[in-house]
């Protein structure tokens, strides 16, 4: 369990962070802003979990996201192997396939890309999706040049496509997906 005493630290105002390790990297460096792009994607799935009430159907696994994106910025802050890092496994990956392949049994077949509109919910989820997106390419960037876990980059490829799927169950529950027509605004 974490215990935090005092908020600030002084250790980060000269533009570094410390690791599980125990090394400094600066804060502009890709391993940071891989961890900052998962905070930010932890932030955008809370929000869409306070769109929902507390019974939906989704509610639990989105809390359960929450938890693993906390786990997935452990894991990309200890760059080395240290024995009982917490680390992603693959079976987080399989548990986010299932539960994907469930969701979507149940909705109809796409006719044409989908617009990230419909309700706040639907938003907030489709906002969620591009912001997984987005840490994934920073995942990808840091995993080109140093050491990642090796479920990080599957975990959040996978839950972009779950958050996707989440966007159009609940966007099922009220008046549907909003769909793309391609160039329906042009003269």
């Amino acid at each position: 369990m974490v215990k935090l005493n005092r908020i600030y630290t002084r250790t980060g105002d000269g533009g570094e962070a410390g690791l599980v390790d125990g090394s400094r990297v600066s804060k502009a460096g890709a391993r940071l802003t891989a961890i900052g792009e998962v905070d930010e994607v932890n932030c955008a799935v809370g929000l869409a979990l306070a769109e929902l009430s507390p019974e939906h159907r989704l509610a639990s696994s989105l809390l359960r996201i929450q938890n693993e994106l906390f786990d997935l910025g452990a894991d990309l802050a200890t760059p080395g192997e240290i024995e009982g890092a917490l680390r992603i496994l693959p079976e987080q990956v399989t548990r986010l396939e299932s539960e994907i392949d469930a969701l979507n049994e149940k909705l109809a077949p796409l006719t044409s890309f989908i617009l990230p509109s419909g309700s706040r919910a639907v938003a907030a989820l489709h906002l969620a999706r591009a912001t997984t997106r987005r840490a994934e390419r920073a995942a990808v960037a840091l995993a080109e040049g140093e050491a990642v876990g090796e479920a990080v980059l599957a975990y959040l490829n996978r839950l972009s496509d779950h958050l996707f799927v989440a966007a159009r169950v609940v966007a099922a529950e009220g008046s549907g997906d909003v769909l793309w027509v391609p160039g329906a605004t042009r003269t």
